[in-house]
């Protein structure tokens, strides 16, 4: 099979407010928050509760379903608040940091000595299983089940997305004893992919096989470079896991440190001066937010995450587990009198309908939050097809997430993908349908009644 990946379908939303690759250490948040919610699936059962001291690596909380599962505390410091919302459920943990950081020690190991279940017994008891995802479902991977492969996606395509390749250098040795340690769980490959023309400290790792991936976005999506590399069937598992995480991973596997470091990159038009960001996991977004500065500070959305699959997070939020970048945005809460009916020069649209951003394919946009238009019925177009690079009918899938068809989500596909794969759809949506939280409670209704 090629080694080489093509995605001819797709869309490259192109952004004002790239970040310039100028690292910085970002300014030391006092408090840090853990979100169960980070974690999809997961009901946390309390481990270290409000007043008690931590060290980094040390578990907060552990999953309901299965114990050994823990979820780790990212700084060492006192448990100050475990906020609950409705019916007492647990919306974050909070941590005070301490000035001088403390690191539970997990003792340095020799990644080329250990067999599968050891290293996968230290990576459950150091905290570290949650960065490995599984498909399908998109959910935290189950210890118990054996994957017929894993995959790394080291090709970012979403709007304003860190660069893996900037981000990633001068991490060889932990990236190594990561993949090494993630070889030993699987009896297949560890698939690897990076840019068709990126110099990416991925690319010279031992224990992997190589992809190398061109194309609009979503080529960058690991599922879309699972569907190319080695499909999922009913039965299979495949697990998942980002390229920064790797670096945690094999940090943890070299020390015995859990170092929650993190850079990520700050974007989007209403920042003053997007740049990259040396921080940690659970940090206050303002912390970065405010010291490059912001343009009409009263009228912004800050996302954790890019665009398309972020989370809202306001200024006083937190950075996602999962997150390699921060986003602001000017707020969409205006209103254009006959936009639907005049030519549109500032917004991009894969429609050539009375839209032109397709005659001007390198021009940078700056765009809000307005959906333009209502929630509406669905419309059949045809233009999903266009952005959606699967061997699926996407308009089709939806439906059936919609009204819970388990048999059609099965033959439709359903267990290759993963909300973040219906981003481009919902954003070229004529009918303004949710369609990443359709598919996320298709996929909770397959996980739960099907398994």
């Amino acid at each position: 099979m090629s080694k080489d990946i093509r995605i001819r379908k797709g869309l490259d939303i192109k952004l004002v407010g790239e970040a310039e690759k100028n690292t910085v250490n970002a300014i030391r948040s006092n408090v840090f928050a853990i979100k169960p919610d980070d974690f999809h699936g997961i009901v946390p059962k309390v481990i270290a509760k409000q007043g008690t001291e931590v060290k980094a690596g040390e578990p907060l909380f552990h999953s309901k379903s299965n114990e050994k599962i823990l979820f780790p505390s990212p700084v060492s410091g006192e448990v100050v608040e475990i906020v609950r919302g409705a019916k007492r459920k647990i919306l974050s943990f909070k941590i005070l940091a301490d000035k001088e950081q403390q690191y539970a020690d997990f003792g340095a190991k020799d990644v080329n000595a250990m067999n599968g279940d050891d290293i996968k017994s230290h990576l459950l008891a150091s905290g570290c299983w949650p960065f490995i995802k599984q498909r399908p479902y998109d959910v935290i991977a189950n210890p118990d089940v054996a994957p017929k492969a894993i995959f790394v996606s080291g090709y970012a395509t979403a709007p304003l997305a860190a660069d893996y390749d900037y981000l990633l250098e001068g991490k060889e040795n932990e990236l190594q004893a990561a993949v090494t340690a993630l070889s030993k769980l699987t009896d297949g490959e560890v698939h690897v992919s990076v840019g068709k023309n990126s110099n990416s400290p991925l690319s010279g790792l031992n224990n992997i096989s190589k992809h190398t991936v061109s194309g609009p976005h979503p080529a960058g999506n690991v599922s879309v470079q699972i569907a190319k590399i080695d499909p999922i069937n009913k039965g299979e598992v495949v697990w998942v896991v980002n390229p920064q995480d790797l670096v945690i991973m094999g940090e943890l596997l070299l020390t015995g440190k859990f170092n929650a470091e993190r850079t990520i990159a700050l974007t989007g038009s209403s920042v003053k001066n997007p740049k990259y960001y040396k921080t940690t996991i659970g940090a206050e977004v303002s912390s970065m937010v405010y010291d490059s500065g912001v343009n009409d500070e009263g009228n912004i959305r800050v996302i954790s995450g890019n665009v398309l699959t972020g989370e809202n997070v306001k200024p006083d939020g937190n950075l996602g587990y999962y997150h390699s970048s921060i986003t602001v945005i000017p707020e969409g809460d205006d209103y254009e009198l006959f936009g639907w009916n005049k030519p549109i020069f500032n917004k991009i649209s894969p429609s050539r309908a009375l839209t032109f951003s397709w005659l001007f394919p390198k021009k940078k946009y700056d765009l809000n939050t307005n959906t333009n238009g209502e929630h509406r019925a669905f419309v059949v177009t045809g233009n999903f097809e266009s952005v959606f690079p699967f061997d699926i009918y996407p308009l089709q899938l939806l439906k059936a997430c919609a009204v819970n068809d388990l048999d059609a989500m099965e033959q439709l596909g359903m267990y290759e993908i993963a909300p973040e794969d219906f981003a481009l759809t919902e954003f070229i949506c004529v009918s303004k349908q949710p369609h990443q939280e359709i598919i996320r409670e298709g996929l909770d209704l397959m996980l739960k009644e099907i398994g």
